[in-house]
């Protein structure tokens, strides 16, 4: 089980673009985002901060105002197709994010609206590919991997072997939606965040919510 949640504080993110955040559609809780904010500025000077799994860009702008601050870049990674649950008929499904004439979710335009609003394009880049695929081209190392992608077990592991190698040493693995007992939530999530504690290459930080935290050793 991953490590209790550790008290909140108060977080130095700009007033502004946390506005922004609270307002963006996504499912990130407030106390989640801060800690995001908080580790994306201790450790953007280790290298590029990833996001895998953008969506509209909550967690972006987060990440992106720690980022920004501390004079790094962020790289926002989602193909923006939506995961499996903002399907049509799905549970988590948006109407306003279905594109008529591809027949697809497309939630790209919503993602740049909201880095404009936040201020955040000469820091956050988008990719628009697959996790697997962006991997490809991102070298590390990386001072930060934030994970919140796809839930299927495909997915998840997917983005864990992709993406868990290019954290640089002393930099961050995030995970997000952790949930231990089985019957609040998806376990895909927590499966790699344990992987990545058995694999001896990560040490255990405490965790904000469902919000899971690895440093590399």
């Amino acid at each position: 089980m991953f490590a209790a949640a550790r008290s909140a504080k108060t977080s130095c993110v700009d007033a502004h673009a946390h506005r922004i955040a609270l307002a963006c559609k996504g499912f990130l809780d407030d106390e989640e985002g801060l800690r995001l904010h908080d580790l994306g500025r201790a450790h953007a000077h280790l290298g590029p901060v990833v996001e895998v799994g953008s969506y509209c860009g909550k967690s972006s702008v987060y990440l992106g105002a720690g980022v920004k601050a501390a004079g790094g870049l962020l790289l926002c990674v989602d193909h923006h197709r939506g995961s499996e649950e903002h399907q049509v008929g799905e549970e988590y499904h948006d109407p306003d994010l279905f594109d008529a004439r591809t027949g697809r979710v497309d939630s790209l335009p919503e993602l740049r609206r909201t880095l404009h609003a936040a201020g955040l394009e000469q820091t956050a880049v988008p990719i628009v590919a697959p996790s697997p695929v962006a991997a490809r081209v991102v070298a590390g190392p990386l001072g930060m991997v934030f994970i919140d992608g796809g839930h299927s077990h495909a997915a998840a592991h997917a983005d864990y072997e992709a993406w868990s190698g290019k954290v640089a040493p002393g930099g961050i693995l995030a995970i997000h939606d952790l949930f231990p007992d089985p019957s609040t939530g998806g376990q895909a999530p927590i499966e790699i965040y344990r992987r990545g504690l058995g694999s001896g290459l990560f040490d255990e930080l405490p965790g904000t919510k469902t919000l899971g935290v690895l440093r590399r050793r």
